[in-house]
């Protein structure tokens, strides 16, 4: 079966339940703690994500765990009218985290569910993901563009 098709059905069926009973935004930030921290489980878990758990573990579905939470999330928060952001930084900055979420309420008129990370490896900058788009404003994005760029002004490889 489609792995697309997996996702996309089980992850509606756990915003469905959370409908039902009222517990998604709770359900929702336990799932993001969850994919944040692979390693730990919320405590207490929400009885619906910890029913959904289990069925994903009886039906063998465990694989599809980490997109299915995914795009529960998305599913989420177009279900409730919020933008999802994934702001990821070289370092943690709470004021680069108040100027995205700003920028972007203020630009869409809707609330954000911010998602942030840390990413030693960008050097510098940041990048920012919302609604299947990117702005990377990276130090280590700007050196691979000038390095692209040397390559092509030289027709050469380096």
């Amino acid at each position: 079966m489609n792995s697309g098709a997996i996702t996309k059905r089980y992850a509606t069926a756990l915003l469905r339940l959370t409908q039902e009973n009222g517990s998604g935004d709770r359900v929702c930030a336990q799932v993001l703690r969850m994919l944040r921290d692979p390693s730990s489980l919320p405590s207490p878990m929400e009885p619906d994500l910890h029913a959904f758990l289990m069925l994903l573990v009886r039906n063998d579905r465990t694989p599809y765990l980490q997109r299915i939470l995914r795009t529960f999330v998305d599913l989420h928060c177009e279900a409730t009218g919020l933008s999802h952001v994934i702001l990821t930084s070289a370092v943690p900055s709470e004021a680069l985290e108040k100027q995205v979420r700003e920028t972007i309420e203020s630009s869409t008129g809707t609330k954000v569910l911010l998602e942030s990370d840390v990413d030693p490896s960008l050097i510098g900058g940041y990048r920012v993901e919302v609604g299947g788009m990117m702005l990377d404003a990276s130090v280590r994005r700007q050196f691979e563009l000038l390095e692209r760029n040397f390559i092509e002004k030289n027709n050469r490889i380096v």
